[in-house]
């Protein structure tokens, strides 16, 4: 299993609340009934809460987003779906994607916390 995480920023012009409805109402659904989508295993959105951010001009990190899939190459093939390129035009809809930072993370070494059994996914 690998995991894509993204600390995602929102597009200048958009609020907090903005962004944060855009994300889960329109973008989450697109990734969910796409096919690029279809080699996602577990998709989710983690975001900021509105009472964190000091007004709507705050410039930090807007939230995080990961996207579990079972290896390398169905994380290659997702970016390889002939609808692909409709899913990163609408990231920048609502992401200043010259501000997005990720990576691709292997299985977790469990350093502390509850037993690998309590998490089926993990």
């Amino acid at each position: 299993m690998v995991r894509l995480t993204c600390l995602l920023r929102r597009k200048d012009g958009l609020t907090p609340a903005e962004f944060h409805a855009y994300w889960r109402d329109v973008h989450g659904p697109l990734i969910k009934s796409s096919k690029s989508g279809s080699h996602v295993v577990r998709y989710e959105q983690h975001p900021r809460p509105l009472d964190d951010y000091n007004g709507d001009d705050d410039a930090g990190f807007d939230g995080v987003t990961v996207q579990w899939f079972e290896d390398m190459d169905a994380y290659r093939a997702h970016m390889g779906e002939p609808d692909f390129p409709e899913i990163w035009t609408d990231i920048g809809h609502f992401l200043d994607t010259d501000r997005m930072h990720f990576i691709v993370t292997e299985h977790p070494r469990l350093v502390m916390g509850d037993e690998a059994d309590s998490f089926p996914l993990a």
